[in-house]
């Protein structure tokens, strides 16, 4: 049975990283304040929007490597956490092979994908497209590093490293927006995010020594794992970020900026709690979820990450003008978007809890389940949200359904599991 203190340390881990991840999320809030202004004028009408919707197709790109660090974080952590120090010292060595072919074939396919993606996606400059492609390919390397610190459950660091990346994305970002006023020098600022990542070398040393030859990762678990990292990975990405890409399809250049806006806000409520998520992940993903006092606890986390959506969307209507107004994109219509988004947000991240509960339980089907979910949510909105009006009818209808079949699976497969859990 675990100990209190190991309790203890279960919640204190995911508030600590929460509340540094928090403040890192209003650090990029800051600077969509800073570049919203520079882009206030007639002659930069779309660039706001143009500027964050390149920023959500760079991690479009990224999802190979996304997938494949989650799956290495869901196997590395079962055994760190399980205590077979001497199976995870070849497995860590057997996982840095695995993620660096990923990497390289990510690299790959970014640089031979780049352009005809940008083009269905409505990227329209070639200028742009290259600064994203160099932001693919920097984000596919510095998360090859970052998935093994995460699977060791260094949760602190990680947040440590993301708000100093936050705060070079607004040093650098800022001036170069002065000089100026378009998406490919406010993109630049993701570039200067990327720097931060090389302190993970001062602690490669703290890495667990290799004492015998690398083991494969690949088995018939890993294999499975694999597998529903992806359907859960293509969740996340189409749930939270896949009306970006579709508004900057099919949106004229001023409500591309007010949807923008809006969704920057909205989409803050399932940011500011993720990292309660990713602590719940690989905790569960250990051996231990099976013990009824750990389900308890991970049940909490997942509790407050509730409380903490449906609280955050509370005080996010009633404040929507506020944050408008810091944005300078304080406009009838990005008003009248942001009640809708946040209600469509909350289901997400609601049905997002659900999906990464799933994959760290090895509830294979659910996983799947919620992956398919996932793309006809986006296939949907990429039928029908070819205006503002539609894309936001839609989005908290469905998000709402998608949520209530996940519920009520996830009750099924709960009830299933052995008393003792």
């Amino acid at each position: 049975m675990k100990s209190p203190a190991r309790a203890v340390k279960l919640l204190q881990s995911g508030v600590i990283f929460t509340v540094i991840s928090f403040l890192t999320t209003l650090i990029h809030y800051v600077f969509q304040v800073i570049i919203s202004r520079k882009f206030d004028s007639p002659a930069a009408q779309g660039e706001f929007g143009l500027m964050n919707n390149t920023v959500t197709f760079i991690a479009f790109l990224g999802l190979p490597l996304a997938i494949a660090q989650q799956a290495v974080t869901h196997y590395v952590a079962r055994f760190h956490f399980s205590g077979e120090d001497a199976r995870l010292h070849g497995l860590l060595a057997g996982c840095r092979k695995f993620l660096f072919h990923i990497t390289v074939a990510g690299s790959v396919a970014a640089i031979l994908l780049i352009k005809p993606l940008g083009d269905f996606f409505n990227i329209p400059r070639l200028a742009l497209t290259l600064i994203a492609l160099v932001c693919v390919l920097g984000n596919l390397w510095s998360s090859y590093a970052s998935a093994l610190c995460q699977g060791l459950g260094w949760f602190k660091r990680l947040a440590l490293i993301s708000l100093l990346a936050a705060v070079m994305r607004v040093l650098v970002g800022w001036p170069a927006t002065t000089i100026s006023p378009i998406a490919e020098w406010a993109v630049l600022g993701s570039v200067a995010m990327l720097l931060p990542n090389f302190i993970l070398f001062f602690w490669r040393h703290e890495f667990p020594r290799r004492q015998a030859e690398s083991v494969s990762p690949w088995n018939a678990e890993f294999i499975q794992f694999v597998v529903v990292s992806t359907a859960c990975v293509i969740g996340n990405n189409f749930f939270t970020q896949g009306d970006t890409l579709v508004s900057n399809k099919y949106f004229s250049m001023a409500d591309r900026d007010a949807y923008s806006a809006a969704e920057k806000l909205a989409v803050a409520l399932v940011t500011a709690v993720a990292p309660l998520l990713t602590v719940l992940f690989t905790h569960r993903s250990s051996r231990q979820h099976h013990h009824g006092d750990e389900l308890w606890d991970q049940l909490k986390l997942i509790g407050l990450y509730a409380a903490g959506l449906i609280g955050g969307a509370a005080c996010l209507y009633f404040l929507r003008a506020y944050g408008l107004q810091l944005l300078h994109r304080d406009t009838p219509a990005a008003e009248a978007m942001v009640g809708r988004l946040s209600v469509a947000m909350v289901f997400v991240g609601l049905s997002q809890a659900l999906g990464m509960w799933s994959l760290a339980s090895r509830w294979t089907k659910l996983s799947f389940l919620y992956g398919v979910l996932s793309l006809g949510y986006w296939g949907l909105l990429l039928t029908v949200g070819k205006t503002p009006g539609a894309l936001l009818a839609t989005m908290p209808v469905a998000a709402g359904v998608t949520f209530l079949i996940l519920f009520v699976f996830w009750i099924a497969a709960m009830r299933k599991q052995p008393a003792a859990a």
